[in-house]
């Protein structure tokens, strides 16, 4: 998973699909791509889509959940790149930084578009009653979570339960958990304070853990 420098964690991201430039505190080697790309190189953008478009297009695939707006999103993120290049600093490498304006470009497009029907976060938390212990059993799962994620059912039934979570909730878990982005990134991306990520991660942890409870009670078939 890509990361995004403390650079960048320090820039309030006021435009979802601002370019911002992250990496590690020292510069990345030179990327061999720039110099043709500063020129304005058709064939080195032709060539950067091409290495680049497939993974820029699964992580907006991952917060949209549509195909469509996916493409869309992506292709206004390399029109963003193209713009933004003169600017780019070297400071990290050249695909981070594609990766980052990639879920600038979903995020806006996730904040535009209709909003679909919400199932309420508190329906998907666990009771529990005075003492502190769950008010209903908890399951204990019968394989581990990494032989679960080895297979195809187990996979597929853990982005169903992802898509079934609040938007604004599964949002922060798939820049957390997913893209491996930390509270401060996530909060500024989302232009919420981190106080409210922690608190949106938390719940939507329960209540993603509450969803795949009946599918693996017992164990997974």
């Amino acid at each position: 998973m890509t990361h995004v420098s403390r650079n960048a964690r320090s820039r309030r991201v006021h435009s979802p699909t601002q370019p911002v430039d992250g990496g590690p505190a020292q510069a990345a080697a030179p990327d061999p791509r720039l110099e043709a790309l500063a020129r304005g190189d058709p064939a080195a953008f032709e060539a950067l889509v091409r290495g680049e478009a497939g993974r820029m297009l699964a992580v907006a695939r991952r917060i949209l959940g549509n195909e469509h707006d996916a493409h869309d999103a992506v292709q206004d993120a390399f029109v963003s790149a193209l713009r933004a290049l003169p600017r780019f600093a070297g400071q990290s490498s050249l695909s981070t930084w594609l990766h980052r304006i990639a879920i600038n470009a979903a995020l806006m497009k996730l904040r535009t578009r209709r909003s679909r029907p919400q199932v309420s976060i508190e329906s998907l938390q666990p009771r529990f009653i005075e003492d502190g212990h769950h008010a209903d059993p908890v399951d204990s799962w019968s394989t581990a979570p990494d032989a679960r994620a080895m297979t195809a059912e187990a996979r597929e039934f853990v982005r169903d339960a992802i898509e079934r979570l609040p938007e604004t909730h599964r949002t922060v878990l798939l820049l957390r958990d997913i893209e491996e982005l930390d509270t401060r990134q996530t909060a500024e991306l989302l232009e919420i304070d981190p106080g409210t990520v922690k608190v949106r991660l938390h719940r939507a942890r329960l209540a993603l853990r509450q969803l795949l409870n009946e599918q693996y009670k017992g164990g997974l078939q």
